[in-house]
Protein backbone atom coordinates (compact mmCIF):
# COMPACT_ATOMS: atom_id res chain seq x y z
CA UNK A 1 0.00 0.00 0.00
CA UNK A 2 1.34 3.35 -0.98
CA UNK A 3 0.44 6.28 1.18
CA UNK A 4 0.71 9.69 -0.30
CA UNK A 5 0.83 12.92 1.62
CA UNK A 6 0.12 16.30 0.23
CA UNK A 7 2.01 19.16 1.65
CA UNK A 8 0.04 22.31 2.10
CA UNK A 9 1.82 25.41 1.15
CA UNK A 10 2.59 28.02 3.75
CA UNK A 11 0.23 30.34 1.95
CA UNK A 12 -2.72 27.93 2.35
CA UNK A 13 -2.04 27.50 6.09
CA UNK A 14 -1.92 31.22 6.60
CA UNK A 15 -5.23 31.80 4.78
CA UNK A 16 -7.09 29.30 7.00
CA UNK A 17 -5.88 30.86 10.24
CA UNK A 18 -6.72 34.51 9.61
CA UNK A 19 -9.16 36.39 12.02
CA UNK A 20 -11.94 38.94 11.56
CA UNK A 21 -11.38 41.90 9.32
CA UNK A 22 -11.97 45.45 10.51
CA UNK A 23 -15.12 45.71 8.36
CA UNK A 24 -16.60 42.58 9.94
CA UNK A 25 -15.93 43.96 13.43
CA UNK A 26 -17.57 47.29 12.53
CA UNK A 27 -20.66 45.57 11.10
CA UNK A 28 -20.98 43.45 14.26
CA UNK A 29 -20.64 46.58 16.43
CA UNK A 30 -23.36 48.39 14.45
CA UNK A 31 -25.72 45.42 14.82
CA UNK A 32 -25.02 45.32 18.56
CA UNK A 33 -25.64 49.07 18.95
CA UNK A 34 -28.93 48.88 17.00
CA UNK A 35 -30.08 45.99 19.18
CA UNK A 36 -29.19 47.83 22.40
CA UNK A 37 -30.95 50.99 21.24
CA UNK A 38 -34.09 49.02 20.42
CA UNK A 39 -33.96 47.40 23.86
CA UNK A 40 -33.56 50.79 25.56
CA UNK A 41 -36.50 52.22 23.58
CA UNK A 42 -38.64 49.26 24.61
CA UNK A 43 -37.64 49.74 28.25
CA UNK A 44 -38.48 53.47 28.10
CA UNK A 45 -41.83 52.71 26.50
CA UNK A 46 -42.63 50.17 29.22
CA UNK A 47 -41.79 52.72 31.94
CA UNK A 48 -44.01 55.29 30.21
CA UNK A 49 -46.88 52.80 30.06
CA UNK A 50 -46.55 52.08 33.78
CA UNK A 51 -46.55 55.81 34.61
CA UNK A 52 -49.53 56.45 32.32
CA UNK A 53 -51.47 53.61 33.95
CA UNK A 54 -50.72 54.92 37.46
CA UNK A 55 -51.67 58.49 36.56
CA UNK A 56 -54.91 57.47 34.87
CA UNK A 57 -55.91 55.34 37.88
CA UNK A 58 -55.27 58.26 40.27
CA UNK A 59 -57.15 60.68 38.01
CA UNK A 60 -60.21 58.43 37.77
CA UNK A 61 -60.21 57.88 41.53
CA UNK A 62 -59.94 61.62 42.27
CA UNK A 63 -62.77 62.38 39.83
CA UNK A 64 -65.03 59.84 41.54
CA UNK A 65 -64.07 61.10 45.01
CA UNK A 66 -64.94 64.66 44.03
CA UNK A 67 -68.34 63.69 42.64
CA UNK A 68 -69.11 61.57 45.69
CA UNK A 69 -68.19 64.45 48.02
CA UNK A 70 -70.78 66.64 46.28
CA UNK A 71 -73.44 63.96 46.77
CA UNK A 72 -72.45 63.49 50.43
CA UNK A 73 -72.60 67.23 51.12
CA UNK A 74 -76.05 67.43 49.53
CA UNK A 75 -77.24 64.36 51.47
CA UNK A 76 -76.16 65.63 54.89
CA UNK A 77 -77.38 69.13 54.00
CA UNK A 78 -74.02 70.79 54.67
CA UNK A 79 -74.62 72.74 51.44
CA UNK A 80 -77.81 73.80 49.76
CA UNK A 81 -78.88 72.99 46.22
CA UNK A 82 -78.40 76.66 45.27
CA UNK A 83 -74.74 76.43 46.30
CA UNK A 84 -74.15 73.52 43.90
CA UNK A 85 -73.17 75.80 41.05
CA UNK A 86 -70.01 77.34 39.68
CA UNK A 87 -68.82 80.62 41.18
CA UNK A 88 -69.81 82.52 38.03
CA UNK A 89 -73.43 81.51 38.72
CA UNK A 90 -73.35 82.28 42.43
CA UNK A 91 -72.25 78.84 43.67
CA UNK A 92 -69.27 77.65 45.69
CA UNK A 93 -67.39 75.66 43.02
CA UNK A 94 -64.44 77.36 41.33
CA UNK A 95 -64.54 77.94 37.58
CA UNK A 96 -62.23 76.29 35.05
CA UNK A 97 -59.23 74.05 35.66
CA UNK A 98 -57.60 74.66 39.01
CA UNK A 99 -54.64 73.24 40.92
CA UNK A 100 -55.85 70.43 43.15
CA UNK A 101 -55.77 71.32 46.84
CA UNK A 102 -57.13 69.46 49.85
CA UNK A 103 -60.71 70.39 50.77
CA UNK A 104 -61.29 72.90 53.52
CA UNK A 105 -63.87 73.17 56.27
CA UNK A 106 -66.80 72.03 54.10
CA UNK A 107 -65.01 68.80 53.10
CA UNK A 108 -65.68 69.32 49.39
CA UNK A 109 -62.73 69.67 47.00
CA UNK A 110 -62.78 72.30 44.29
CA UNK A 111 -64.65 74.99 46.22
CA UNK A 112 -63.78 78.44 47.54
CA UNK A 113 -63.00 76.84 50.92
CA UNK A 114 -60.05 74.72 49.73
CA UNK A 115 -56.83 74.76 51.76
CA UNK A 116 -53.42 75.70 50.35
CA UNK A 117 -52.10 72.14 50.79
CA UNK A 118 -51.61 70.31 47.50
CA UNK A 119 -53.71 67.18 47.08
CA UNK A 120 -51.73 63.96 47.30
CA UNK A 121 -51.87 60.20 47.49
CA UNK A 122 -50.79 58.71 50.81
CA UNK A 123 -48.77 55.51 50.46
CA UNK A 124 -47.99 53.35 53.49
CA UNK A 125 -44.38 52.81 54.42
CA UNK A 126 -42.58 49.57 55.24
CA UNK A 127 -44.95 48.79 58.10
CA UNK A 128 -47.89 48.69 55.65
CA UNK A 129 -50.03 51.02 57.79
CA UNK A 130 -51.25 54.46 56.71
CA UNK A 131 -50.52 56.74 59.66
CA UNK A 132 -51.05 60.17 58.07
CA UNK A 133 -54.31 61.96 58.82
CA UNK A 134 -56.31 62.95 55.70
CA UNK A 135 -55.76 66.70 56.18
CA UNK A 136 -52.19 66.61 57.52
CA UNK A 137 -49.63 68.82 55.79
CA UNK A 138 -46.76 66.36 56.31
CA UNK A 139 -46.43 62.59 56.42
CA UNK A 140 -46.66 60.71 59.70
CA UNK A 141 -44.61 57.64 60.54
CA UNK A 142 -42.93 56.18 57.48
CA UNK A 143 -45.74 57.09 55.08
CA UNK A 144 -44.91 58.52 51.66
CA UNK A 145 -46.86 61.43 50.18
CA UNK A 146 -47.14 61.37 46.39
CA UNK A 147 -47.82 64.98 45.39
CA UNK A 148 -50.38 65.66 42.66
CA UNK A 149 -48.78 68.91 41.52
CA UNK A 150 -49.14 67.91 37.84
CA UNK A 151 -52.91 67.37 38.19
CA UNK A 152 -55.69 69.92 37.68
CA UNK A 153 -59.40 69.63 38.38
CA UNK A 154 -62.45 71.22 36.82
CA UNK A 155 -65.93 70.92 38.29
CA UNK A 156 -68.51 71.99 35.74
CA UNK A 157 -72.10 72.29 36.90
CA UNK A 158 -74.57 72.84 34.11
CA UNK A 159 -78.35 73.08 33.94
CA UNK A 160 -80.47 70.36 32.38
CA UNK A 161 -82.61 71.63 29.53
CA UNK A 162 -85.38 69.57 27.97
CA UNK A 163 -86.27 69.40 24.28
CA UNK A 164 -88.61 72.39 24.60
CA UNK A 165 -85.87 74.59 26.07
CA UNK A 166 -87.21 74.50 29.63
CA UNK A 167 -84.59 74.40 32.40
CA UNK A 168 -85.10 71.75 35.06
CA UNK A 169 -85.07 73.66 38.35
CA UNK A 170 -84.67 70.54 40.47
CA UNK A 171 -81.72 68.78 38.85
CA UNK A 172 -78.25 69.70 37.57
CA UNK A 173 -75.46 67.92 35.71
CA UNK A 174 -72.08 67.68 37.44
CA UNK A 175 -69.00 66.89 35.35
CA UNK A 176 -65.67 66.44 37.12
CA UNK A 177 -62.61 66.44 34.85
CA UNK A 178 -59.10 65.66 36.04
CA UNK A 179 -56.29 66.80 33.76
CA UNK A 180 -52.87 65.17 34.00
CA UNK A 181 -49.72 66.77 32.61
CA UNK A 182 -47.13 64.02 32.35
CA UNK A 183 -44.29 66.42 31.68
CA UNK A 184 -44.68 66.23 27.92
CA UNK A 185 -46.56 68.43 25.47
CA UNK A 186 -49.57 66.18 25.85
CA UNK A 187 -52.15 66.25 28.61
CA UNK A 188 -54.73 63.60 29.42
CA UNK A 189 -58.24 64.33 30.67
CA UNK A 190 -60.40 61.93 32.67
CA UNK A 191 -64.02 62.90 33.28
CA UNK A 192 -66.90 61.50 35.25
CA UNK A 193 -70.44 62.79 35.08
CA UNK A 194 -73.38 62.59 37.44
CA UNK A 195 -76.72 64.25 38.07
CA UNK A 196 -77.72 65.84 41.32
CA UNK A 197 -81.19 66.83 42.43
CA UNK A 198 -82.59 68.91 45.25
CA UNK A 199 -83.08 65.76 47.34
CA UNK A 200 -81.75 62.21 47.53
CA UNK A 201 -84.79 60.85 45.67
CA UNK A 202 -83.83 61.25 42.02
Amino acid sequence: MVTSFRRLSNRRVRSNSKGFTLIEVMIAAVILVVGLLALMALFAKALGAVQFSEESQIARQKARETLESVYAARNDESITFDQIQNAANGGIFTDGFQTMYLPGSNGIPGTNKDTNILDRVILPGKNGIVETAPGAATAAGDDVLLSLSNYQRQILISPIVDAGGTVNLYMRKVTVTIRVNSGSIYTHDYATTGYISTSQQQ
